[in-house]
């Protein structure tokens, strides 16, 4: 839906200081190394990279260190698997059923059958055992004879099931990127992030990524690297799915990886390259979080998990395909699924009034539960506030999966309701829980009173952050092959939005699937943009605007072009901008090539008197961002 122009809570981005000046930002290019343009020297600015020797190390960032020398339990762990790939012993490989789980249970799996153990996959079913080893799949891996359990993405909040696990003389090696508990339940070696120094590269690293760091180590050790390329393709796919800082060792693999993932070993990822439509161009993180992660994750959503394993482990590309086909079906069900639910949500908000509360929380015991939390995240980008779903759970419960705009913390609200729900997990992004149907109502009233005060400190409507001011006429081919060598985007270092101010709306059209479409034009500069599901009333969008968007690479039929993926659309301000700075007024137009910032009692500030006082010079600096004068 076209959001409302007046929703929209513009936000510039803060002045440079002293990197204002083009000559100074120039000075951030790295010696020997092309320079970036302007505006994009001003985004990385933005994001504290302020220096050479910083924007050097984002273009190209140094090696991983030795992880022996980050992971205390990391010898231990190698040790106790190089037995088992000598003596051909079984072990299960405990995963989890999304996509960071899956990739690293079949990254490990792929690597200890290399090199000669008899590894199985361990998955609990999202919808019949929930998150996590339990001790009923202890007890049967005990039963069958498998001696040595590794988790993958879980297992240190599992202190039932290891103290089973215990009992049954079962050896355990945790790897997981979860909060640890105070008091850790038993285990021979624990591999996760917060175990290395406070400073280390690993901090980042998702499941997948310990996975590949305890397979690389054990590859090192039997001196037999043949299988850690397809363990690096898996690393990429589960750390993009699982949306990873894209920080430290996880920015240098994905750089180093990402280029060769289109030519990847694995019959399994071709096969969900064909199907997906992405086999004929290189693979960059867009493609995989958008194109064959949904895959992946379709399956532990609504299908059996271990279908994903063995699709990513097999050989046989006839196997491979009819695997990816049955991934290709649960994705088109997921997407049915998410389409009903949410055209249902919004029905259930429209009954109670167009205005949405300060907590949305919804209830349909039909829902279902692998796909509410996409639902609940797509409400969020649509209403900017926090979104329970809750779906029947039988028994009495339901269990709810909950997302969050930036700033509102997830996992304090649900800490604060502790008293309330029957168990719950997550972080300032994202939840879930459970609870008793009598106690919805009380849970609502407290998450609406929270959301509330919450609202009160951020302000309503929905919030637009463009990084840097960019001219229509300056995106070319260029400046896109220029951010391409500022990838990969992700958590932690995010596709970058620009604004162009004062663009003219040339024609203005709703495309098939409720898509808007503009053409703009900005002193000779011409572009196509596209706001996605941004269906409405074409006829409310001013002629002239200002537009705030990502810059994409749009391919239909063959044919290559430049497309602005629409995040923000207001009405131009004109002339003169009115800022506020404290309890203070100024009023700033354009005069010729400068601007004039004038004060409530007169006084007139111009951008050609160079300033000597901080304040003034930041004032100016403000002005020149809001009249779209500055980068």
């Amino acid at each position: 839906m076209l959001p409302a122009l007046d929703a929209q809570r513009w936000l510039l981005p803060a002045p440079l200081g002293s990197l204002a000046e083009p000559a100074a930002l120039e000075q951030l290019n790295p010696a020997g190394s092309e320079p970036l343009p302007g505006p994009l020297l001003a985004l990385l600015a933005r994001r504290g990279h302020t220096s050479a020797a910083a924007v050097g190390q984002l273009l190209d960032p140094p090696p991983a260190p030795d992880p022996l020398q980050h992971f205390p339990d990391l010898e231990r762990a190698v040790t106790r698997l190089e037995r088992a790939c000598r003596q051909g012993e079984r072990l299960a490989i405990c995963g989890d059923y999304d996509a960071d789980g899956m990739t690293s249970t079949a990254l490990l799996v792929g690597v200890l059958e290399r090199l000669g153990a008899s590894p199985q996959a361990a998955i609990p079913s999202r919808l019949e055992e929930g998150y996590g080893l339990n001790t009923a799949m202890v007890e049967q891996l005990a039963e069958a004879g498998v001696p040595l359990l590794v988790t993958v993405d879980n297992g240190v909040s599992a202190r039932e099931a290891l103290e089973r696990a215990a009992e049954l003389r079962l050896e355990v090696i945790l790897t997981d990127h979860h909060t640890i508990p105070e008091t850790l339940p038993p285990h021979l070696a624990l591999l996760h992030p917060a175990c290395t120094p406070v400073d280390s590269p690993y901090r980042g690293l998702a499941g997948v990524g310990l996975a590949y760091v305890l397979a690389a180590a054990l590859c090192e050790r039997l001196g037999s690297p043949a299988g850690l390329r397809v363990a690096r393709d898996l690393f990429c796919v589960g750390t993009i799915a699982d949306m990873a800082p894209l920080q430290g060792v996880n920015r240098r693999w994905l750089m180093d990886g990402l280029p060769q993932l289109g030519r990847s070993a694995l019959e399994g990822l071709q096969a969900l390259q064909r199907l997906a439509g992405v086999d004929e161009e290189p693979l960059d993180a867009q493609a995989v979080g958008f194109q064959i992660a949904p895959r992946i994750n379709a399956v532990g959503r609504l299908g059996d998990p271990t279908l994903v394993v063995e699709l990513l482990t097999t050989a046989d590309p006839e196997r491979a395909l009819e695997l990816a086909r049955d991934c290709e079906t649960l994705n088109r069900q997921r997407r049915d699924l998410c389409e009903a639910i949410e055209a249902e949500a919004l029905a259930l908000l429209e009954a109670d009034g167009n205005h949405a509360p300060a907590f949305v929380l919804l209830a349909q015991n039909h829902w279902h539960h692998g796909v509410i939390g996409i639902v609940a995240a797509r409400l969020v980008e649509r209403l900017s506030r926090p979104c329970a779903l809750l779906a029947g759970e039988g028994g009495g419960r339901l269990r709810a999966s909950v997302r969050a705009p930036k700033g509102f913390a997830v996992d304090g609200a649900l800490q604060a309701c502790a008293d309330l729900l029957e168990r719950f997990g997550g972080h300032p992004a994202a939840g879930g829980f459970s609870v008793r149907g009598e106690q919805v109502a009380a849970l609502q009233a407290r998450l609406e009173e929270r959301a509330q005060a919450w609202l009160q400190t951020r302000g309503d409507g929905q919030p637009v952050e463009p990084e840097a001011l960019v001219p229509l006429a300056m995106l070319n081919r260029d400046f896109l092959r220029q951010q391409q060598r500022l990838e990969p985007f992700g958590i932690g270092h995010l596709q970058p939005i620009y604004w162009s101010a004062d663009c003219l709306v040339r024609q203005r059209k709703i495309l098939r699937g409720g898509h808007l479409q503009l053409e703009l034009e900005q002193d000779g500069g011409h572009q196509r943009a596209i706001g996605w599901r941004w269906a409405g009333n074409v006829e409310a969008i001013p002629p002239r605007v200002d537009v705030a968007y990502r810059l994409q690479r749009n391919r239909w039929q063959g044919r290559e072009t430049l497309q602005l993926e629409l995040v923000g659309l207001r009405t131009h301000p004109g002339s003169e901008v009115v800022l506020q700075r404290r309890e203070r007024l100024y009023w700033c137009r354009r005069q010729g090539d400068g601007l004039v910032v004038r004060n409530a009692a007169g006084q007139e500030l111009r951008s050609d008197s160079a300033p000597d006082h901080p304040y003034l010079r930041a004032l100016l600096q403000d002005a020149a961002l809001a009249l779209g004068l500055a980068a």
